[in-house]
């Protein structure tokens, strides 16, 4: 009966998944609200594309309509206005062809760009959003790995304070040795709670940055080799730059509004249209016989052909203004592009900067990790010995605890540095 409430409670409690830094940039990339919307844009221009296509087709309509008249009335089939109380239907058919209009085809040209800017911005998001989560990915793995420390520490000086008691008791070490460890086991209890808390809060933001509102996940590091970019090479910066989608989202902002400047020209030039229209009716004087329905449809049948070229002469200088607005637009543009390109200059040299850094400091760490474990190990003998006392010792326990957390943290940095340089290498 127990076995069988206990495999009840298992599978009312499954164990939460556990996602590494891959899982959730995929995760992220893919269904983030921000990445949806810029699909979304994208099928929006694909329709922006066709309904620019149709501008080049003719609109075609048919229509009937039934009316009475009373009174003084034209009478359809004579042409003669009598008083008269009539009954007139009639159908008809009509086309408009827009023959000649630059700006259709302007038109065209300038949605399938947008269209490459839209898909060029989905990019940018998919980049942001990575960027995003990367940065709270390693913030959370900080955190955790200071409260790790902590609870080592805390669980160390509680075993030693149980030992240094039984010491005290029979006579190897003195009373003031408990006080001074149970001092600092307050300390430590102190920065444990804020620790918990800072872990908390960074997985909270982290699951924010994946946009998912349940705590359903943890998340662990993976074991990965670090990289090496080739710093040292001159067009570095400008490899990355060229490649990166925000600079192409602008350097396609800007074709777009050259463009604009074309379509704006395009309301100078004349546009040529063709129409067609058939129509045919019945008409009866109410009380009176008539022709019938289906012979007075023969008869009345017509149909026009027609063609007109519209040419622009004066439009109260709207189109001027139009154009002059255009070319405004395209230096703003360009501005636009200084902008990104001194942002984006900024983040690829912050984080060239940061991962030569912490390399560094890793490098650093590591080769005196090693005389840190040995110094440890020496204290931790004296200490069993009685040739060190218990404040001293936790102390260099301590030390080698927060040693092993600076490396650990080192570590970290060096690898968060190594994915957001991943992100911008792979560019579009």
């Amino acid at each position: 009966m127990k076995k069988l409430f206990f495999i009840l409670i298992i599978n009312l409690f499954p164990a939460q998944q556990v996602w590494t830094l891959q899982q959730c940039l995929d995760y992220a990339s893919a269904n983030h609200p921000l990445v949806k919307q810029s699909v979304v844009n994208i099928r929006k221009n694909d329709r922006q594309i066709s309904a620019a296509k149709g501008m080049l087709l003719p609109s075609v309509e048919a229509g009937v309509n039934h009316n009475y008249s009373f009174g003084s009335t034209i009478d359809q089939t004579t042409n003669q206005r009598g008083s008269l109380n009539m009954q007139y239907d009639q159908a008809y058919a009509q086309a408009n062809w827009e023959l000649m209009n630059w700006r259709n085809y302007l038109n065209i040209s300038l949605s399938k760009i947008n269209k490459e800017s839209s898909t060029f911005k989905m990019k940018q998001a998919q980049n942001e959003v990575k960027l995003n989560v990367i940065q709270m990915f390693f913030n959370y793995q900080n955190n955790k790995s200071w409260l790790d420390v902590l609870e080592t520490q805390i669980s160390g000086i509680e075993d030693q304070i149980k030992r240094t008691e039984k010491e005290v008791e029979i006579g190897n070490r003195p009373k003031s040795d408990v006080y001074d460890i149970k001092a600092n086991l307050g300390t430590l209890q102190e920065q444990w709670v804020s620790a918990k808390n800072s872990r908390d809060l960074s997985k909270i933001n982290l699951l924010n940055s994946l946009a998912i509102t349940s705590d359903s996940l943890d998340f662990k590091m993976n074991e990965e080799n670090l990289l090496h970019s080739n710093f040292n090479d001159p067009d570095f910066v400008k490899n990355l730059l060229e490649k990166n989608p925000a600079y192409k989202t602008v350097v396609t902002d800007i074709e777009a509004a050259e463009k604009n400047i074309r379509i704006a020209r395009s309301a100078y030039l004349p546009t040529l249209n063709g129409s067609y229209n058939w129509s045919s009716f019945y008409s009866k004087t109410l009380g009176q016989s008539a022709d019938a329905f289906s012979d007075q449809f023969k008869r009345n049948k017509n149909q026009q052909v027609g063609f007109s070229l519209n040419i622009p002469v004066f439009n109260k200088l709207q189109v001027k203004n139009n154009v002059e607005i255009a070319k405004l637009n395209v230096i703003n543009s360009n501005y636009d592009k200084e902008i990104v390109i001194n942002n984006l200059t900024q983040s690829i040299n912050s984080i060239k900067a940061q991962f030569q850094n912490s390399e560094e400091k890793y490098t650093l760490l590591m080769a005196n990790f090693e005389n840190q474990r040995l110094s440890f190990q020496k204290s931790e003998e004296k200490y069993k010995e009685g040739l060190m006392d218990a404040y001293t010792f936790f102390v260099v326990r301590n030390n080698w605890l927060q040693a092993n957390y600076n490396l650990i943290n080192s570590k970290n940095e060096v690898m968060q540095q190594t994915e957001l340089l991943k992100v911008f290498e792979a560019g579009w």
